[in-house]
């Protein structure tokens, strides 16, 4: 799903929305915790996605992985705010993997991490879940 045209940028109320949306469509039948996320950009967009599960563990995805590309292919590469939402209690973090692609386009993103119990924490990728993240500065001369 994406917002198109927003008239202004979502709140974060708005995204963990969303993103609890997105959870509902997640395909996640072998470890029975489904994720999703909303993922905003600075034009105001939105792009949402839902893990899905593969009986070869590998070949998942991470809902994160699954919205992030969609803003990159419709050519918003400048991500603002990224909320997860995901079964169990408590703040749900992007894994490793997830935490190395967002960190590709937006090492200060604002990260919304929320649970089931409905509890919200904020971090920024960067500073709080990637320090001295590897990205693209480092390959620049």
């Amino acid at each position: 799903m994406t917002i198109e045209d927003p008239i202004e940028a979502p709140t974060d109320a708005e995204l963990l929305d969303l993103a609890r949306a997105a959870r509902a469509t997640a395909y996640a039948p072998y470890s029975r915790f489904r994720v999703g996320a909303a993922v905003a950009t600075a034009a105001g967009r939105v792009f949402t996605g839902a893990n899905v599960e593969n009986a070869s563990s590998p070949a998942g995805i991470c809902a994160e992985r699954v919205a992030a590309p969609q803003a990159v292919v419709a050519g918003q590469r400048e991500l603002t705010t990224l909320a997860v939402v995901g079964d169990g209690t408590g703040p749900c973090t992007p894994c490793g993997i997830c935490r190395q692609v967002l960190y590709e386009f937006a090492p200060d993103l604002r990260i919304l991490a929320s649970g089931e119990d409905g509890s919200v924490r904020t971090y920024v990728l960067g500073s709080d879940l990637l320090p001295d993240g590897f990205g693209p500065r480092r390959l620049r001369a």
